[in-house]
């Protein structure tokens, strides 16, 4: 199913037999837990499209963010595939269509961007790189993600880091912009530092800076950057479930991601837990459309 209108006012397909560098694609539902209603972050996906459509016609345009236009004068090299059929509580169904997409992608070969939906989505996304390994995880979140399970759930919305953790292809991770009481309890606390994750605090990032999270990831690493709204602070990210003072500023989150665009290489890109009901005049949409925006500039302008 394909979503009008398109990210950024990007193609479907690219002509003259072309292939592309990075491809989008959405998703609106992972693995829900028991009993919940999760239909309202499928509204995500065409939130942020919408929301990019704001700067579809400046592509070409000096952007101020990448240090030039998008695609740095060269053709534009990134698609827009449409969204997944997903549903609600069909669990196994959703992780598998989720990881065959990323599947498909990968073997273009193309630097696949998952826009979200909830925060499940991350545990397919990656596993769909268990042939394109090994790869660091760069998470931006607010939670570290490392219940094991939750009502019987080990797939769902607090699981992610820890499902990623199982995975041989995955080498290592560094998550950034934990702050407040989120879902961690001791154990898993130290279920992640006894991982090795390196756990990097807002607070750190804000007394020093980014690079006290990018020294952690080795140089020419394929990197794999997980986006959870909530690392943002509120104040311009008020669109999530659960809002937390203190996070991350726009400029830390692009930094992040230039950073790690210029650390290593970015194999692949999500952007989970935008809640469009939570919303306040668009501004979150807005960012999250940013936010992949400066995604895309780091991964095609990396020659």
């Amino acid at each position: 199913m394909i979503s009008t209108p398109l990210f950024l006012g990007l193609p479907d397909r690219l002509g003259d037999g072309r292939k592309p560098r990075a491809v989008i694609f959405g998703a609106g539902h992972g693995t829900t837990y028991p009993g919940q209603d999760s239909r309202l972050w499928a509204q995500a996906p065409s939130a942020i499209r919408a929301a990019s459509q704001a700067d579809a016609a400046f592509v070409e345009h000096w952007d101020f963010d990448l240090g030039g236009p998008l695609f740095d004068g060269e053709p534009v090299c990134c698609i827009d595939a449409g969204d997944l059929a997903t549903a609600m509580h069909d669990n196994e169904g959703n992780r598998s269509r989720i990881e065959a997409k990323t599947r498909e992608i990968l073997a273009l070969p193309a630097v696949p961007i998952l826009l979200g939906g909830d925060d499940s989505l991350p545990i397919p996304f990656i596993a769909g790189f268990a042939d394109h390994g090994p790869v660091w995880i760069l998470q931006i979140d607010a939670h570290i993600d490392w219940r094991d399970e939750v009502h019987g759930e080990r797939h769902g919305y607090s699981n992610p880091m820890r499902r990623v953790s199982e995975m041989n292809h995955v080498a290592g991770m560094v998550q950034v912009g934990m702050r407040g009481i989120g879902s961690a309890r001791l154990g898993e606390v130290e279920a992640a530092r006894s991982y090795g994750s390196q756990l990097v605090t807002a607070r750190e990032v804000h007394a020093q800076g980014v690079e006290v999270a990018l020294r952690h990831i080795p140089e020419g690493a394929r990197i794999v950057v997980t986006l959870d709204c909530d690392g943002l602070d509120p104040g311009i990210m008020p669109g999530v479930a659960s809002p937390t003072p203190g996070g991350l500023s726009y400029t830390q989150a692009i930094d992040l991601i230039a950073g790690a665009g210029r650390r290593g290489r970015i194999a692949g890109f999500d952007l989970v837990e935008l809640y469009p009901p939570a919303d306040m005049d668009g501004l979150s949409a807005l960012t999250a459309a940013r936010l992949v925006i400066n995604a895309i500039g780091a991964i095609v302008r990396r020659r």
